[in-house]
């Protein structure tokens, strides 16, 4: 068994982040400076991961490849399957015309751009991003606003904006029960924490939108749409994560920002707003159009169940990954005690998320009477749009699953937790650390949130609010996930030389919003203890 070290270079823990900090450090070059496509950063991190693990950190080769094949076998199942079940879903509502319906019936809900991103970057994206998770919701929403006519760079930045807010609570409340699961703590203070930190956020989100998106004029045009979003998410949010619990705080609070979205624009009408008189189409064409979407949800909600997972887990088969499986030992302080590395893959391909989204598909040929032959046409161009984008998928998961093997990206927090009286406000970046890192706020949570509490204990600081910013302050770093980046450039059609500005455009934004985080997070810490758990 190979034991991690976390200051390899002179024993320093400092000089040892800045070669960790290598791979994130090319990643940003490459993509953020010298524009280059998605893909090639993420290949070329995943390499400088390869080697300072080999050279630096000291990981037998045969281990780092291992830990290589089993990040991007993790980024292929699930990630890289939900993604392509969700274009491919797109795909059907296009070639089948559908989808020009859907725009039409949006146009008569509002012609009004703003409103229209409220509706769908925000709301509808909140709630696939509750029900399913990874990557589906950006994947959904930025195609749609694209149909609709939004410039693909536009249409994409707004819903990498936008899918911040449910992250926390996403897929059924996944990244909690991670984080639960990693840290031992009461899953109702946790799912509490995390929605006071989550839920000021999400009052603001809409309005920040809007204010991204027009300046104050647009601010001011979108203000009562965006104030009933926000006060609708955020209240809900924070009243189920409060006292229900995580699994349906997502979920909720996106179908009340839609509820109320909807019942305003009875009573108000957008300043920009065009939409028509009557529509062309009969309310059942319009609901025949919408059908993909609602079988979309009814399929995501049975996979959800309790009742409907234990049946398909029956098929899940856990394979312990040859040449890692605690094959590694994690070493204090990261771990209480020296502790076995498990790498167990899980292939769950009935129970996927991204399988629920296949079954839509299946179930929406019928409907709409696709043929066997020409959605097996729609599934090959999807095949084909999607290869660089997957590719990038499964080379940054290969970068976060080398950094976390061998010891990066502890080498990392341990810097970041270093800190001290600070620690709430560096807690939070992390999060966002991890998130950017792995694409995944169960990734992070998983990473980090053992540190969290162990730093927290070391501090005399709220262990359950530390490991709650570990997962708020991840969802900032949503955005600019190179996973993320390459869903939505996919999603959009968006030519990939425009990856890079992407992600340009989406740090500040993510630096920014992360800051604002970890400002709350030491408002609670220090001011406002007793409004924790």
């Amino acid at each position: 068994m190979w034991s991690q070290t976390y200051a390899p270079v002179a024993g320093s823990l400092q000089l040892s982040a800045l070669v960790a900090m290598l791979p994130v450090f090319v990643v940003l070059l490459l993509l953020g400076v010298l524009r280059k496509p998605a893909w090639l950063a993420a290949m070329a991190g995943f390499v400088t991961a390869f080697i300072t693990s080999v050279a630096i950190y000291h990981m037998p080769f045969t281990i780092a490849a291992s830990s290589a094949l089993y990040g991007a076998a993790n980024g292929m199942m699930p990630i890289g399957w939900i993604v392509f079940t969700a274009i491919l879903l797109y795909k059907v509502t296009v070639d089948t015309g559908k989808f020009e319906i859907i725009k039409e019936s949006l146009g008569n809900i509002t012609g009004d751009r703003s409103v229209q991103a409220l509706l769908i970057a925000f709301a509808f994206s909140g709630f696939i991003e509750g029900a399913a998770g990874f990557g589906t919701p950006v994947a959904i929403a930025a195609a749609m606003l694209a149909g609709l006519g939004f410039p693909p760079f536009l249409a994409a930045s707004v819903c990498l904006l936008a899918n911040t807010a449910p992250v926390a609570f996403g897929s059924i409340g996944t990244p909690l029960i991670m984080l639960q699961r990693v840290t031992n703590l009461p899953m109702d203070a946790l799912s509490a924490d995390v929605g006071r930190l989550c839920a000021p956020l999400a009052l603001i989100l809409p309005s920040y939108l809007m204010l991204v998106m027009g300046g104050l004029p647009g601010l001011r045009a979108a203000l009562p749409a965006a104030i009933t979003c926000g006060v609708a998410f955020a209240g809900v949010q924070f009243y189920i994560s409060s006292y229900i619990g995580p699994n349906l705080a997502g979920l909720l609070a996106a179908i009340a920002a839609m509820c109320a979205l909807l019942l305003l624009l009875r009573f108000w009408t957008p300043p920009g707003d065009t939409k028509a008189l009557a529509s062309k189409y009969t309310p059942g064409e319009v609901f025949l159009a919408w059908s993909p979407y609602l079988l979309l949800v009814i399929f995501v909600l049975a996979w959800g169940s309790a009742s409907t997972k234990a049946i398909l887990d029956k098929a899940t088969v856990i394979i312990p990954w040859p040449g890692l499986h605690n094959l590694v030992q994690r070493m204090p302080p990261i771990t209480p005690n020296p502790t076995p590395y498990g790498a167990p893959y899980t292939f769950n391909l009935l129970s996927a998320s991204g399988t629920s989204c296949l079954f839509a598909v299946f179930a929406s040929a019928l409907v709409l009477k696709v043929s066997p032959g020409r959605l097996a046409r729609l599934t090959g161009a999807t095949a084909k749009q999607l290869a660089l984008p997957l590719l990038t998928i499964a080379s940054v998961v290969a970068l976060a699953f080398i950094m976390n093997y061998s010891g990066q990206t502890a080498t990392l927090g341990l810097v970041v937790a270093a800190t001290g009286v600070a620690f709430p406000f560096f807690s939070t970046l992390l999060g966002w650390l991890g998130v950017f890192l792995t694409g995944s706020d169960t990734s992070a949570n998983a990473l980090f949130g053992t540190l969290q509490v162990v730093t927290a204990n070391q501090l005399g600081l709220n262990p359950v609010l530390m490991a709650a910013a570990n997962s708020s302050g991840g969802v900032m770093g949503k955005m600019i996930s190179l996973q993320s980046i390459a869903v939505a450039a996919a999603a959009t059609g968006m030519p990939r030389k425009e990856e890079s500005n992407l992600l340009r455009f989406t740090l500040k934004h993510s630096i920014f919003l992360a800051c604002v985080m970890g400002l709350l997070s030491l408002f609670y810490a220090y001011v406002a203890p007793g409004w924790v758990r």
